[in-house]
């Protein structure tokens, strides 16, 4: 298949297609007319490197998955460098979730001494109604 069609089919563009085969994610094989050549096993390059982006990968983080693929594994994360990517986006989000509870732990101890001794003025006192 041509690059507009697989760009179309993997709910892409041609132009971030040219990028991944920049970075040396997407081998374009040329036709004898000079036109790149895609089949179906660039397509589920495109698609897994666009799943693991959806999630947060870099380009950098999905070339251990594509490299895997296209040593003929059945999926992208059944080799270990797949894993150990994994692991280290697993490590990040963690750190990111523990300074988000340190941040969200401020906030409320924040709001706990503004509030502190202050009725809510937008309920009236009982003797008031």
């Amino acid at each position: 298949m041509r690059i507009g069609e697989l760009a179309r089919r993997a709910g892409t563009t041609t132009r971030a297609l040219r990028f991944y085969e920049a970075q040396g994610l997407l081998p374009a094989g040329r036709a004898a007319n000079g036109y790149r050549d895609y089949d179906e096993d660039d397509l589920r390059l495109v698609s897994e490197i666009q799943t693991l982006r959806t999630v947060g990968f870099s380009l950098a983080d999905t070339r251990p998955f594509v490299d895997c693929l296209r040593t003929g594994h059945e999926a992208g994360d059944d080799c270990p460098a797949s894993v150990e990517v994994y692991r280290r986006k697993l490590d990040e989000v963690e750190a990111c979730l523990r300074d988000l509870a340190a941040v969200r732990a401020a906030l409320l101890d924040k709001l706990a001494a503004a509030t502190a001794g202050t009725a809510d003025p937008c309920t009236a006192p009982e003797d008031a109604r």
